[in-house]
């Protein structure tokens, strides 16, 4: 590591607390969301549209959010994203009290904008990062993620039923964590970007960018690992609770997904820097095929934990792999469009999962057995997608460009 480092290491310092604290929220809204969502909707096939209408968001904002943290910082853009956070749990909450199932799938909207929000944490992590140091530096921030997923559904089973009105006293908490969270970014220090200056170069636009063929596989790969995790994390605990186990027990599932999603990003930059970004994001896709085939085995409560542990392991290693490399090909001045349009598009695959989601499982079979095979079935072509595009990139005569 150079002497450039030392800041760097300060700022993945303030984002991995970032990802702790305020990202505890995620894991909390996707517990209970479709839970609540079941009981508030008129509809069962509406069930995940809170969880949809947040990754809707997610992705409306991805473009807007990176183009204001291009103009006026990081830290601007985080505190943006905390403050729509803490509007949608505010809704969401008032959704809640007033048993209004519009109302809710509102505040889960807002939601997606913290949601958008933080997905930049692993590009500012790379930001002030050297070249050496920025596979640890974004996987590091990815391993703050290990905290909340301890205490994201530790917080849920404390507090869905400290009201009277079931969830509310989460949604409560949700405000609470982004008011105490918002602090944490004014420890942050990444330089702002310059201004441009009249007839400097600025870099590809959009369409270039995207047809280079290395950028293309990357946001493949981020896509589909991405919207994979979400179309079965998002039945998850409708088909737990479906199988007759508890609202408890959903939500350990969720924890050991969402650990398993983060506790190998400690060693994920490591990994990523011996065997390179191409070999790391196919053996996570690999995994995220074995998750599908433990889940279609049987619904035994050890079937659930099993396939949404490796979920989380094989979206570890394929996100971040594909993360890495897309900021190893776009320079300083591309930043600004190539990450937006990024995140655009990898929400985009998520709304879809998300909304295929609540369909696949309510509404595609006679029990929730034959949809919860059906969740896991859709994975299969989108794997081969991504599995297929990487083997193409192979097989590419290389060039200087997407070295």
């Amino acid at each position: 590591m150079t002497d450039q480092d030392s800041l760097a290491r300060r700022n993945v310092y303030v984002l991995v607390a970032s990802q702790a604290i305020l990202g505890a929220q995620l894991p909390m809204i996707f517990i209970i969301a479709g839970l609540a969502g079941q009981s508030l909707a008129p509809n069962p096939c509406w069930a995940t549209l809170p969880i949809s209408a947040m990754v809707i968001a997610s992705m409306l904002t991805a473009t807007p959010i990176s183009a204001f943290m291009a103009r006026y910082g990081r830290r601007a853009g985080f505190v943006a994203g905390t403050l729509g956070g803490t509007l949608g749990a505010s809704i969401g909450a008032t959704g809640l009290y007033l048993g209004s199932f519009s109302i809710f799938v509102l505040g889960a909207f807002f939601s997606g904008i913290y949601m958008s929000a933080q997905g930049f944490y692993r590009f500012a992590a790379a930001d002030t990062a050297s070249d050496a140091f920025r596979p640890k530096a974004i996987s590091w921030v990815m391993a703050g993620g290990l905290l909340s997923a301890i205490v994201g559904p530790e917080l849920v089973k404390l507090t869905n039923s400290l009201l009277v009105v079931p969830f509310l006293g989460t949604y409560l908490t949700i405000i609470a964590l982004n008011l105490v969270g918002i602090f944490l970014f004014g420890l942050l220090k990444i330089p702002r970007p310059p201004a441009p200056i009249a007839g400097s170069a600025l870099g590809r636009s959009r369409a270039e960018l995207i047809r280079t063929p290395a950028i293309a596989v990357a946001v493949i790969v981020a896509t589909v690992s991405y919207a994979l995790m979400n179309l079965v994390m998002t039945s998850s605990p409708l088909a737990v609770v479906g199988c007759g186990f508890q609202k408890s027990d959903a939500a350990n599932v969720v924890m050991g997904h969402v650990l398993a999603m983060y506790a190998p990003s400690f060693v994920t930059g490591h990994i990523i820097a011996r065997f390179g970004t191409q070999r790391v994001m196919a053996v996570g896709l690999m995994i995220l095929a074995a998750a599908g085939a433990v889940a279609m085995a049987g619904v035994d409560l050890f079937n659930f934990f099993a396939a949404l542990m490796l979920l989380g392991f094989g979206w570890n290693f394929a996100f971040i792999g594909a993360t890495t490399m897309l900021t190893t090909l776009i320079v300083p001045a591309e930043r600004g469009r190539m990450q937006g349009m990024n995140d655009l598009i990898v929400f985009g695959g998520v709304t879809l999962a998300s909304f295929s989601s609540g369909g696949l499982m309510n509404c595609s079979g006679s029990s929730v057995q034959a949809g919860w095979q059906a969740v896991n079935l859709a994975m299969l072509p989108f794997l081969v997608l991504a599995g297929g595009a990487l083997i193409w990139l192979a097989l590419r005569p290389k060039q200087v460009s997407e070295a």
